[in-house]
């Protein structure tokens, strides 16, 4: 299975949910590999403190003009969706910030006078965190084009039984570059009006992909009302909720991991894991 783990805002404990939930399936004896694909801020190696063997550097064409070609029709101007390219009487600019490559001003040129130039995006480096595979993305400063270098980072993985995404927050693109492809969305939230509010973002996000999904509740202390009722009427299930422990909080500030910390939340994940395994056999 390839489940993505999502939330509609920060602060939830995505990584935490993925990097705890990766270790325990490798205590199993599981295949596994977890993919940090938050690029713009990878931290799941925080807590299992990888091994990289391979890295490389990730590039995006971009448009590259000749001026002494360039007949400045302005054609290229008018198919960027995104405002890339400006055309004055006697230059044509790029910006290759605003760039999502998608071709169209190459492609179109009638005087053949735009090439292009790769454009460095971000480094991917992947390895072994003990028993388990890990890969994660860092985009480099200076670049916004985050999709690209996701994408990149997904294509790691090898013949894996179990591939874990540990997302980016929020419901945007990056979003949708991971969720589109998963058959699984484990959408983390925790038990206040604010986490039932992001929570509905991203579950209407996964229902419009048609990806099938549940809810872990972090952070629970019993009273989940907001995220239970939307849970109800939604009809999501609820797959695990995590106890909150001032000693797994410690714990994790100390880059440890929550289910060596505290007996009930290494429960909690127990039973996430069955939750999940008995998933995978009905798929």
């Amino acid at each position: 299975m390839r489940i993505a783990i999502a939330s509609g805002k920060g602060g939830t404990g995505k990584t935490t949910v993925a990097g705890n939930l990766a270790v325990a399936l490798a205590r199993q004896g599981r295949s596994v590999h977890l993919c940090d694909c938050d690029v713009e801020e990878p931290n799941a190696g925080l807590f299992l403190d990888p091994f990289f063997t391979r890295r490389w550097l990730v590039t995006v064409p971009v448009p590259l003009v000749d001026q002494d070609l360039c007949s400045g029709c302005g054609q290229c101007a008018e198919v960027c969706e995104f405002n890339a390219i400006a055309c004055l009487p006697d230059l044509t600019l790029i910006f290759p910030d605003l760039c999502h490559s998608c071709g169209g001003c190459w492609l179109s040129c009638p005087a053949q006078a735009i090439t292009q130039e790769e454009q460095p995006l971000g480094e991917i480096a992947t390895g072994l965190a003990g028993n388990l595979g890990f890969t994660q993305g860092r985009l480099q400063v200076g670049q916004t084009l985050v999709p690209p270098l996701i994408d990149a980072v997904k294509k790691v993985p090898g013949d894996e039984s179990w591939v874990l995404l540990d997302s980016p927050p929020g419901a945007t693109c990056p979003v949708v570059t991971i969720l589109q492809d998963a058959d699984f969305a484990l959408l983390v939230a925790e038990p206040t009006p604010f986490g039932r509010h992001d929570l509905a973002l991203v579950l209407a996000l996964a229902r419009q992909l048609d990806i099938p999904c549940g809810v872990v509740i972090n952070r629970s202390e019993g009273n989940d009302g907001p995220v239970e009722r939307l849970c109800l009427r939604e009809g999501i299930e609820i797959l695990a909720r995590m106890p909150f422990r001032r000693e797994v909080a410690a714990a994790c500030a100390e880059g440890a991991l929550a289910v060596d910390a505290d007996p009930e939340v290494a429960a909690a994940f127990s039973g996430l894991l069955s939750n999940l395994v008995a998933r995978e056999v009905r798929t």
